[in-house]
């Protein structure tokens, strides 16, 4: 008997569960990255001092983990927004996607190795995965990169506090010690996803129609196509929409991964047919989670513009933009162009640093401005790791960061 050929949608599910399949075992096994665990250097990294060991708990500062995607060319952008957001505390994992040939790939990863910072080659709290795989921004594959990177970071990183997700088009508006003084004022178990259960016009466009994304199967990026299906909305959940870009407390990113219920696994299944999941599942997820709802602070804290009518990506941002950017009490601002003059403004005035270098902080006291555009080591000096000194940018997104803090809960 000639087999049934299965509709486009379960056909897409079906792939999408073999895809957490793997995503599932890659936890359990060594996940493919280019890390190393000794490297020379033509300027060796001076040893941490004694007194800076790591230390942990609710009197220390908290610690990201840094999921930084990029395609085709974007190695020299992550590059530079990893320096940007570079802290011994935290952890990075850099993705390239299929768009990427392996030489970039590979160069990305020689970069961070060997003729990277001292400090990441000392504290080895950067890792770039090894192998590409394509991935689509407007199907569920974007999803599945998250937790991918979700996954390999709670591997590697036993203590972080929160994930980040970024991609090659952002940059931030605050230093780590801004960052790190600010998230200390509220508790670990806060998620910051921009969510709202008013579908408007995505409810048909969105979650009616049907669409199944080849990058799932394939090994190259591809867009996702239209099914002539229509299906119903759910009963059984609950839809929530909102900003694709997330800030996941430690708990709920291993609920993702590792979840004893079936929640997170149920809505991959649906979401393996809906355009732009990434702006949905998490949404979904957490608030139809009895668990972790109360623990949802509505925003992304991004700064962007859109159009008039919006487009599906915000404008690019230039120096016309940058006072509202200063003042807008976010954390990250995207998109930007690559090396747009107000990268090099958002450097000097923000970070106070060059765009090769790190920025500096309490672990890195003797970087600053005098260094730039000199050619040494970032930071040849380290300070306390367990400290840090905010400025008036730190104090400012403390406040507003404690103030949205009060208001949890999806509504």
């Amino acid at each position: 008997m000639r087999p049934r050929r299965l509709p486009p949608c379960l056909a897409g599910a079906a792939l999408f569960a073999a895809l957490l399949l793997l995503l599932l075992h890659a936890t359990s096994s060594n996940p493919p990255l280019l890390s190393w665990p000794s490297i020379s250097s033509r300027h060796p990294p001076p040893p941490p001092p004694a007194s800076s060991r790591f230390e942990w708990g609710p009197s220390r500062p908290p610690s990201f983990a840094y999921w930084i995607s990029g395609t085709g060319g974007d190695a020299p952008r992550v590059l530079r927004l990893l320096r940007a957001v570079y802290h011994p505390r935290n952890r990075y994992l850099l993705h390239l996607d299929a768009g990427a040939a392996a030489e970039e790939r590979r160069a990305l990863a020689e970069a961070v190795r060997s003729e990277g910072e001292p400090a990441w080659r000392e504290f080895r709290n950067v890792d770039v995965v090894g192998e590409g795989y394509a991935v689509d921004r407007a199907g569920p594959s974007a999803v599945a990169a998250v937790l991918h990177g979700a996954a390999v970071l709670l591997r590697r990183g036993p203590r972080w506090d929160w994930l980040v997700t970024l991609s090659a088009e952002d940059y931030p508006l605050v230093t780590q010690d801004d960052l790190l003084y600010a998230f200390s004022s509220v508790s670990r178990d806060l998620n910051f996803i921009d969510h709202t259960s008013d579908l408007g016009w995505k409810r048909h466009e969105r979650f009616e129609k049907i669409i199944v994304d080849p990058s799932l199967y394939m090994d190259r990026n591809s867009e996702p196509f239209p099914s002539k299906e229509i299906r119903q909305m759910p009963d059984a959940f609950q839809i929530f929409t909102g900003s694709p870009w997330v800030i996941l407390s430690r708990k709920f990113a291993e609920h993702c991964v590792y979840g004893l219920d079936n929640l997170p696994r149920k809505l991959l299944m649906y979401f393996a047919n809906t355009a732009y999941s990434m702006e949905s599942y998490f949404q979904t997820l957490i608030c139809n989670s009895s668990d972790f709802r109360n623990t949802t602070v509505n925003t992304d804290l991004r700064y962007f513009v859109w159009d008039d009518p919006p487009g599906l990506d915000p404008v690019v941002l230039n120096e016309s933009n940058y006072q509202n950017m200063v003042n807008s009490s976010a954390a990250f601002a995207r998109r930007f162009e690559e090396d747009a003059p107000v990268l090099k403004k958002m450097d000097d005035e923000l970070l106070n640093r060059s765009p090769v270098q790190l920025v500096p902080g309490v672990w890195c006291p003797n970087l600053g401005k005098e260094q730039m555009g000199m050619d040494v080591d970032s930071c040849l000096k380290w300070g306390d790791i367990n400290a840090v000194r905010p400025g008036q940018a730190g104090q400012r997104l403390r406040r507003f960061i404690s103030e949205i803090s009060e208001n949890r809960g999806c509504r």
